[in-house]
This record gives C-alpha cells, sequence and structure tokens, in this order.
C-alpha cells in the first residue's frame, strides 16, 4: 500500500502526523493534500530519513545539489558538502555525480546525512554506455532502467526523470529554435539518443513500467524539465510548454496509480514572467507541488547567480512555488565547493523565507525581529535571525563603545534617541 493509497483511504500515516507536527498544520489537511497530489513526502524503505512535506499550503522548501563532475572526482568532498548542506538548513538534497563510481559516492552520501536524497538515474545510464561503448547513443532502454532500480535501491527518496521530452516536443524545438541552446544535461542526452536512434523516449512509451518500478521502491518521481531555459530570452517557449503538456497529462496518470508525483519548472525567467509560469504549471498540473529550478532572472551575473537566483526564487514561492532547487555562486563557472553550497543554501532559505511571509502569511518571526530592533534587545535580535551566528559575529567584529547601540549609527542611533523620548511600542 503507498502513502498515496493510503490517503486516499483516509488513513492519517505517521509520516503525515510528523509533518503536520513540523508545519503546524492538521494532520488531515496532509492527508487530503497527499490524496488529491498536492503534496508529497519523500519516505524509503531503505533508510531512515529527516521527513519533509512538500507542497500546497506548507512552508516552502529549499533543496541542495552536489556531485562529482568529469573533471572533479572527490569523493570526501562531496561528503562534506552533503553535510554542510544539511548542517545549513537545506530540505533535501540531489547528488547529481557525472564522474567515478556513481553507485558508490551516491551510497557515501545517502549514508552521511539524513536528508531524503534526490537523483537523475539517466546521468548514469548514458555515461556508463559512453564508457563503455564510446557514446552515448549506445544507450540502451535495459541500462536505463537498471540504473534508476540500482539508485532506489540506495535509498534514494525522489527522482528527477525526463517523461516529458517525446518526438512532439523535439519537433516544437526544432522548429522554433532557441537562443541558449539546450542547458538540460538530461535533455542534452535523451534527444540525441532519440534522434540516432530514431526512437521514442523510453520514459515516455514504458512511463508504465517506470511507475511500477518507482512504487516498488517508494520513490517520488520528479517529472524533469529536459526543455527548461538557459536564457532569460527562451523562457516560456513552445518546446518548454510542450514538454509541460506531457509532464501534466503524465503526472495525473502516475498519481491516479498511486504514485508520489512532483513536476519540474524552468530554470531562466525574466521576473515578468514568473507569475506566469508558476501559475500555469499549478493550472496545468491540478497543483502538483512544484519544484522551481531557480529561477535566473537575468543571464548577466556570473559569479553572483546565487543572488540572481534568490529574486526569481522569492517571487515564485509567493506566488505558489512549493520547492526551490538553489543556484550557488559558481553556476556556470565551476563545479561548486564546499563554501559555494553554504553560500546557495543559506541565500535560498532567505529566499524561502521572503515567500512565504506572502505564500502563507507567515510574518511574526518578522515582527518579532522589528520589535526587537526597536527596543535594541541584541540577544532577541540574535534569536530572530535566520543565521544568528553569522548576525553576532559581523556585530562583534565591530564592536561599540556602547553596547545597546552598534558601529553603524554609534552615539547617533535613531532607536536609542526616540526611545530616551517618548514610546512608541505597539
Amino acid at each position: 500500500m503507498s502513502i498515496v493509497n493510503d490517503a486516499k483511504n483516509g488513513k492519517i500515516t505517521e509520516e503525515m502526523k510528523t509533518v503536520a507536527a513540523s508545519e503546524g498544520v492538521d494532520p488531515e489537511f496532509v492527508r487530503r493534500g497527499i490524496a488529491a497530489g498536492r503534496i508529497v513526502i519523500p519516505t524509503s524503505p531503505y533508510r531512515d530519513v529527516k521527513l519533509c512535506g512538500i507542497g500546497e499550503g506548507l512552508r516552502t522548501k529549499v533543496n541542495a545539489s552536489i556531485g562529482t563532475s568529469s573533471d572533479i572526482v572527490d569523493v570526501d568532498m562531496e561528503i562534506e558538502k552533503a553535510k554542510a548542506a544539511e548542517r545549513e538548513g537545506a530540505d533535501t538534497l540531489m547528488e547529481l555525480s557525472t564522474g567515478g563510481d556513481f553507485l558508490d559516492i551516491r551510497k557515501k552520501v545517502v549514508d552521511s546525512i539524513s536528508l531524503s536524497v534526490g537523483s537523475v538515474p539517466l546521468y548514469q545510464a548514458f555515461i556508463e554506455a559512453t564508457r563503455k561503448h564510446g557514446s552515448i547513443v549506445h544507450m540502451t532502454e535495459d541500462d536505463l532502467f537498471k540504473a534508476t532500480e540500482d539508485q532506489a535501491k540506495l535509498g534514494t527518496n525522489f527522482m528527477a526523470i525526463h517523461t516529458g521530452i517525446n518526438q512532439v516536443t523535439l519537433d516544437r524545438l526544432k522548429a522554433h529554435g532557441r537562443y541558449g541552446g539546450l542547458c538540460s544535461r538530461g535533455g542534452a542526452f535523451m534527444s540525441t539518443w532519440m534522434l540516432y536512434n530514431e526512437k521514442e523516449n523510453p520514459l515516455y512509451s514504458q512511463f508504465d513500467y517506470l511507475v511500477e518500478l518507482l512504487k516498488e521502491h517508494e520513490v517520488v518521481l520528479s517529472m524533469g524539465n529536459g526543455m527548461r531555459a538557459g536564457a532569460v530570452h527562451d523562457a516560456t517557449d513552445r518546446a518548454q510548454i510542450q514538454e509541460l503538456v506531457i509532464n501534466a497529462e503524465l503526472a495525473d496518470k502516475a498519481h491516479d496509480q498511486g504514485l508520489q508525483v512532483i513536476v519540474e519548472g524552468p530554470g531562466h525567467v525574466p521576473i515578468d514572467m514568473i507569475e506566469t509560469n508558476v501559475k500555469l504549471m499549478k493550472a496545468m498540473t491540478n497543483n502538483k507541488p512544484f519544484y522551481m529550478l531557480g529561477p535566473l532572472v537575468t543571464d548577466v551575473a556570473p559569479g553572483r547567480d546565487h543572488i540572481v537566483t534568490a529574486i526569481g526564487a522569492s517571487l515564485s514561492s509567493s506566488v505558489g512555488c512549493d520547492f526551490l532547487c538553489y543556484v550557488t555562486p559558481a553556476e556556470h563557472l565551476a563545479l561548486p565547493n564546499v563554501e559555494d553550497v553554504v553560500t546557495g543554501v543559506q541565500t535560498s532559505k532567505i529566499a524561502a523565507h521572503v515567500g512565504d511571509m506572502v505564500r502563507l502569511g507567515k510574518r511574526d518571526q518578522d515582527l518579532a525581529m522589528s520589535r526587537a530592533r526597536a527596543g535594541l534587545k541584541w540577544e532577541d535580535m540574535y534569536e530572530h535571525a535566520l543565521d544568528p551566528e553569522y548576525a553576532r559575529k559581523i556585530r562583534d567584529s565591530r564592536a561599540p563603545a556602547d553596547e545597546e547601540s552598534c558601529t553603524m549609527c554609534g552615539d547617533f542611533c535613531a532607536l536609542k534617541i526616540v526611545n530616551q523620548s517618548y514610546n512608541l511600542a505597539k
């Protein structure tokens, strides 16, 4: 019995109770959300995980992505990055290695943390085909499903699987063209394989088999966004929308069969198109949990793309996006290091909080901070800060002569002056 079927049958499971308690909502609210496909809880029969609810009416979640590349294979660093992401408050982790021993790396990463871990099994299948046969085009359909099952057995909780790339999608892509090319590695792998072999995408043509495989291992299906825009000028184009149409239909089909489903969204989106994209995604997928990759709202800030993403992510969350994939400062430039991961998580956590102030109407923490500031209560300010240690470190590094104020204003602190004259407290 899957958690979806339990929910449809009116059963409130322990997972639902745990998520409800952490979110401050009624367990029945979580059950109804799962039954309707609006909420998912990644779990696994192979490992205990820190349970995390993703979806409508819940706190916006943040994913951190790590993984080796063909240039840098340092397993110890990936484990350190995974631990840093969990320590900084990431809600989930995606392990996306493309270099080294895939299963060994993923097992070590999974064993090092308690977060739900996601993957893209398609990477393993295509890269192993290249190692064995010299090209990605020689991957077999069996290779693809075997990689999926192997990774599921390691305790992978959710998988990005590119179900929406089919011949119609590719026709739209070729007919319309792209300013920024095809930035999705999964999209590039699968479309090249399809064109060379003159075959349909097996993740689409054998979708029922895929669903049964994922259900057997209790893996959440995250419907990959292989046609996402890699440039703001390509946002919301025909190929992206065609893929969304297919993924929306397949998402309903998977949920009807008892599988938990997330739908992934576009990557580079100008700020005036974000609300349109989120609402379109939600409307077309019957309000399935929406996983936004970024979004990046401009293409001209390499080295600071975590800031670019925070702008887009805040707005995305505020209008209904449920799940944010962080972006690090190294995006478009290099494989992230531990410091990049920490910065990426911290920045996206701020964006998620900003979005939830609107999405959930949760502003109590901000109100508490405002009152603490007005009263110059520094310990209270640290308590209400998203990163108390960092806030304390900055103030202590430039300690004021008067402990009640700070070195920004010194003797001429506006709050202190007013507090000595009259009381504005509400």
